[in-house]
């Protein structure tokens, strides 16, 4: 079963900072979420959350992950998780986007602050681009938080576009806008960075 394939692994080569030093010279894995990552998953994005004053909003914006077979797996999608030792350190995640039969969107793209800076992110987006060719998509297209501006320069290193448009979001504790980002998967020019992200 797929979800129960370990995807790639990944040797830990690069230094660590904070709590995490512990895993230098050690293998993180990329794989399949399952339903049992969920509490680590929802830790992540609290931690990432917290590094811009906010707080996972369960209830609304955040509901999809307290149901990863409903909000991932049964609409087509694909969700993994970067993780070492039961810990979850980087998520990503595609869907089918119901309205478009090419598109898809990026979802969950989440990476501990220990692991930033040493291409962790692009091994992420390299598999979501990856699976979402392998799939057939022609399009990535998804909406990204005003505030996340290094992950905006990570997307743009990668080919995404934005348009400007900006769209208006209530559906967390506090209100907060999002950017609209696309890209054609035929391009394959910068799926690999050279900088670290």
């Amino acid at each position: 079963m797929l979800r129960e394939q370990i995807l790639w692994r990944l040797p830990r080569t690069h230094t660590c900072l904070g709590n995490w030093t512990k895993l230098m010279n050690t293998t993180l894995q990329l794989r399949p979420a399952v339903a049992s990552d969920q509490e680590g998953i929802i830790d992540l994005v609290t931690r990432v959350y917290g590094e811009y004053g906010d707080r996972i909003c369960l209830d609304r914006a955040d509901g999809d992950l307290l149901d990863l077979q409903a909000s991932y797996w049964e609409p087509g999608g694909e969700f993994v998780v970067l993780e070492h030792d039961g810990v979850i350190l980087g998520t990503h995640a595609l869907l089918p986007l119901v309205d478009q039969d090419d598109c898809c969107t990026f979802r969950r793209l989440y990476l501990d602050m220990s692991l930033r800076g040493q291409q962790w992110g692009e091994h992420l987006m390299q598999w979501a681009l990856e699976r979402a060719r392998e799939r057939g998509f022609e399009r990535v297209e998804f909406w990204s938080d005003t505030r996340f501006t290094r992950g905006h320069r990570f997307f743009q290193r990668l080919g995404f576009q934005s348009n400007g448009q900006v769209r208006e979001m209530n559906d967390g504790w506090e209100d907060y806008q999002e950017y609209f980002f696309f890209r054609q998967l035929d391009d394959q020019r910068n799926d690999n960075l050279q900088a670290p992200v």
